[in-house]
């Protein structure tokens, strides 16, 4: 498929269908004209074969208590195995309405209030608020930032452990918004060092698919073999490769069978709720069937990233337009251009943008922002142009 027919089939308009990205501009910028470059999710729909499996639910219309078939099971380990060589056993997997409940629920299995949590900056926001919010300490540490790569700083990383007490890490991989798939290598130090220290390590993988360069992803509980599976929680869903977010479908996929009996006996505690029988049909539809769909999806984000990265390149050289090895939301650093104060009143002000700010990632980002590029080309050239022609004249003030 080519980039133009995936465009001409998949690309959708979504003002006027309560979308979050469109329709909770005011809501969330104060201000409803304005192009949305903020929420992660995509403006193309899901594919066909994930559309008529609904439809058929639809038209047998039971949405009634649901179990999960076998046939699930081998479609996430086939997924697994065909992908990043990690096959997936049945008694491993747990499920959550996302990534971010998940993380919520693993901090309530295996840390006490008051407990340290660590999370490496920059970073989804909500990791931040799901360690304040269920009366943890939150411990951050920066990664080291050099002309719009980010790496991972193993002696800022084992001090804050020691010293904190750390008793959990909340690990993004591949990073959001840090555009990063840690390598091998990068992944082996980091849970060294958390075995050596005893950190339970809740690895978000949720982006696993969505790999742009030629780097391979690795998933946490596969590294070196898996070596550290006994420290490893593991989470994913299909929600960001098929689009997918609000069928509330998530995997917690746990290797270590007494890990698997402390969740289980914190999870026999909630008033848990069903599985999504609808999310469940979409991500087993979209293992088996959705491949074609996902290649077709990420080719138009490397080329929009690319745009982004070389019109920026050329016109504003002093901006850098971070790494992207994964994902569909790259940081951009405006610095050199934008007094940081005043990120807000020129992307926002002037710009007509609404975008994921860097504060909102860790406080040292500010004068950054973040962009989805999961969406309409066109939409990718007007947000360049518009950020090209603003910070210019702001350079000039």
């Amino acid at each position: 498929m080519t980039k133009q027919e995936f465009l001409e089939k998949y690309l959708v308009e979504r003002h006027g269908t309560h979308s979050m990205k469109w329709d909770g501009l005011k809501d969330k910028f104060g201000e409803e004209d304005l192009l949305g470059m903020w929420v992660a999710d995509m403006e193309f729909s899901t594919c066909d074969a994930i559309k008529e499996v609904l439809q058929e639910r639809v038209q047998h219309g039971v949405f009634g208590y649901t179990v999960v078939p076998d046939s699930y099971y081998e479609a996430l380990s086939n997924w697994m195995e065909r992908k990043h060589h990690f096959p997936i056993k049945k008694e491993w997997v747990r499920f959550s309405q996302g990534c971010v409940t998940g993380i919520a629920w693993s901090i309530g299995a295996f840390t006490r209030p008051g407990d340290a949590c660590m999370i490496l900056t920059p970073v989804y926001y909500p990791f931040h608020n799901v360690v304040t919010n269920n009366d943890r300490k939150l411990v951050k540490v920066k990664l080291n930032y050099d002309n719009g790569y980010f790496t991972m700083n193993y002696d800022a990383i084992e001090k804050a452990i020691t010293e904190e007490k750390v008793k959990m890490l909340i690990h993004c991989s591949p990073q959001n918004p840090a555009g990063r798939v840690w390598t091998e290598e990068e992944m082996d130090r980091l849970l060294a060092i958390c075995e050596k220290h005893h950190v339970l390590v809740v690895s978000d993988e949720i982006h696993q698919d969505l790999v742009l360069e030629d780097v391979p992803f690795v998933p946490a509980a596969a590294v070196s073999g898996g070596k550290y599976q006994d420290i490893i929680i593991t989470l994913n869903s299909a929600s960001k490769d098929f689009n997918l977010a609000t069928l509330l479908h998530s995997h917690i996929i746990i290797t270590n069978e007494k890990l698997r009996e402390i969740y289980d006996r914190f999870a026999s505690g909630m008033n848990r709720t069903e599985i999504s029988v609808m999310g469940m049909l979409a991500t087993e539809t979209g293992f088996n069937h959705g491949e074609e769909w996902l290649n077709a999806a990420l080719g138009v984000i490397r080329d929009n990233y690319h745009y982004l990265k070389d019109t920026l390149a050329e016109k504003l050289p002093k901006a850098t337009v971070c790494c992207l090895e994964a994902t569909y939301l790259p940081m951009i650093d405006l610095r050199a251009y934008v007094d940081p104060e005043n990120i807000v009143k020129v992307v926002q002000g002037r710009c007509r943008l609404g975008v994921d700010y860097g504060e909102w990632f860790g406080e040292d980002y500010k004068g950054f922002i973040r962009m989805n590029l999961a969406t309409d080309p066109a939409y990718v050239e007007q947000a360049a142009e518009r950020l090209v022609r603003e910070c210019l004249k702001e350079e000039k003030n």
